[in-house]
């Protein structure tokens, strides 16, 4: 089979402006970027108030693997099997970071005859969204710091006095604005700014400091949650960037730079329209980590897509512990809308690697036997999907089970994992397809694609696992016992000490959003399958009052990933007419 970017080469695309005009997007309400991308106006919204909402449909997955499970192949295929069966279908994913691209994972395009094109553009730099974040984030860290380095220089008094600004008298020992790039690099987690030589202070005021990557800053989680540019410059100016020596926040409002960071953010609002390689039209906007973040694509371009078709096909990161337990308990408390319905999906390679009977590890050669039939495996990891399944239906949303086929597997595996699923009792409604869209594109996807619109037509009762009202000790343990399966929370000292300052400052309200790993659905990644007696540990949390949400972070999660001993750039180049090689 060709490499995924050979496909892409290879198919005839739509000009953008087509693709809009078949999607009822008019001129008025597009900003072309070539003649490939193209930015949609949120004002669009405007003209389409009055019509319907089609069906929202969220795919989410088993734990994640080394291996891939095809999460984004199923997201576009199914966009494109509904497309077969002559349903109207948009599809909407976050923007990849470059981080990953040049790290370990590649692309996040999609891949074979299921993926988004042009995928180069798509990978790389896009339409600079998230140079965009980065920029505005870079701007507020560096604000912040010339404003201590003017207001110790002068002292005070003579700051206001020389001035006419109020002395914000920032504590530099509690600074919570850390500086962004979007790239992988362990190297900057923690540094120190402001560095002089000796007898001078012209490089400012020496302090600890790090970085995060750019999918973790505040302002991504912004961009994906706002409803529009002015709710976007509201919740810019609400980012604490600090606290005073009296303990009181200092928020990029009492810096004046909301402003300057939202005229740098105006275009990013915009959701980039491009295609699939079957001409589905296709919403990338925002590229929060579903471990670090909320792990979702943006409100905006949900409600776009609702507007102009009968099915919004998007996803959330990671597994269904991850990206969509975000995007049930935060992303849809804050614009009002819920799934209409769950899409897992699974592979066998990736429950054999979920039992626990294999030693996975990033970056490291897969054992053959994986890819072989191995009914103990199976049967292991199954338990795995179990858990999935049952964690998506408590929502009140109908589940279907997308078997990601993979060609070296059997049918006989497959119709065995089919029938396990159709064997259990959910207490909800669940149906299960086999998926080839990564070989297939939309035709393999047909049988998935009439199990959703089934599945569409059971209504809805959606339900998320708290309410914001609720404390945030409860929602904590909520998210770690219902959400989890766990048996609670066990907060450190400075925790403790940051959950009673936050309920003293009035923000009890908010949302909680876990940081944590990936790869288990419990905070430790060794623990496979479907474990239960463990106790989240949350070592620290922090305030994202411009989001709307408490960020917890659990265990030995990171905010600035690293990169492998063999990075996936160390594989792409560039070839004298311009090619991208290496780039999947």
């Amino acid at each position: 089979m060709k490499s995924d970017i050979q496909i892409c080469r290879d198919t005839t695309l739509t000009p953008i402006e087509q693709i809009a005009e078949q999607a009822g997007i008019l001129p008025d309400d597009l900003s072309p970027q070539g003649s490939l991308k193209a930015k949609v106006k949120p004002s669009i919204l405007n003209r389409l108030s009055d019509r319907k909402e089609g069906k929202l449909v969220l795919v989410t997955a088993i734990t994640p693997t080394p291996l891939g499970e095809g999460k984004t192949v199923t997201t576009i295929g199914l966009a494109q099997g509904l497309a077969k069966i002559n349903q109207s279908v948009m599809a909407c994913i976050r923007q990849p970071s470059m981080g990953p691209v040049f790290g370990v994972k590649g692309g996040a395009a999609g891949g074979g005859y299921s993926q988004v094109a042009p995928m180069e553009k798509l990978n790389l730099h896009l339409t600079g969204d998230i140079h965009a974040v980065s920029a505005a984030h870079n701007l507020a860290a560096a604000a912040l710091d010339a404003r201590i380095y003017h207001e110790q220089r002068h002292g005070y008094d003579a700051f206001e006095e020389k001035t006419g600004l109020k002395a914000l008298r920032i504590d530099i020992n509690r600074i919570s604005w850390k500086r962004v790039m979007d790239h992988n690099d362990r190297a900057l987690r923690m540094i120190t700014v402001g560095n002089n030589e000796p007898g001078k202070t012209i490089n400012g005021i020496a302090r600890e400091d790090g970085f995060d990557i750019s999918a973790a800053s505040e302002l991504m989680a912004i961009l994906a949650l706002s409803k529009d540019l002015k709710d976007m410059r509201q919740r810019i100016g609400r980012t604490v960037m600090a606290y005073n020596l009296d303990g009181k926040p200092v928020t990029a409002e009492d810096l004046k730079v909301a402003g300057a960071m939202a005229v740098t953010m105006c275009e990013a609002i915009e959701p980039t329209l491009m295609q699939t390689l079957e001409g589905v039209p296709t919403l990338i906007h925002a590229g929060p980590f579903a471990n670090i973040a909320h792990g979702n694509s943006s409100v905006i371009a949900d409600r776009i897509a609702l507007k102009l078709s009968d099915f919004t096909i998007t996803e959330g990161g990671f597994g269904s512990d991850m990206g969509f337990e975000k995007a049930c308990n935060i992303k849809a408390q804050q614009a009002d809308r819920g799934p209409d319905c769950a899409v897992v999906v699974a592979t066998l390679r990736g429950l054999k690697a979920n039992s626990g009977l294999y030693d996975l590890r990033p970056g490291q050669a897969l054992p053959e036997a994986i890819f072989a039939p191995d009914e103990q495996a199976l049967q292991a990891g199954f338990a795995n999907l179990k858990w999935h399944i049952r964690n998506a239906a408590k929502y009140g949303i109908p589940v279907v089970v997308a078997i990601n086929r993979f060609p070296q597997d059997t049918d006989a595996e497959l119709t065995q994992l089919k029938a396990m699923v159709e064997a259990e009792e959910f207490g909800c409604h669940v149906d299960v397809a086999i998926s080839e869209a990564f070989g297939k594109g939309g035709e393999g996807a047909i049988e998935l694609a009439n199990a959703v619109v089934k599945a569409c037509e059971t209504p809805a009762q959606f339900k998320p696992l708290y309410n914001l009202e609720q404390t945030l000790e409860e929602k904590l343990m909520t998210v770690a016992e219902v959400g989890y399966g766990g048996r609670g929370i066990e907060l450190s000292e400075l925790a403790k000490n940051q959950l009673a300052e936050l309920k003293a400052l009035g923000h009890d309200n908010l949302a909680v959003c876990m940081a944590k790993t990936p790869l288990s659905i419990s905070h430790d990644p060794s623990l496979k399958g479907a474990p239960t007696d463990f106790t989240i540990p949350i070592r620290e949390l922090k305030l994202c009052a411009g989001a709307g949400f408490i960020y917890a972070l659990c265990g030995n999660v990171m905010t600035m990933p690293g990169l492998p001993e063999r990075p996936a750039f160390m594989e792409m180049d560039i070839d004298e007419d311009g090619n991208i090689t290496g780039l999947s």
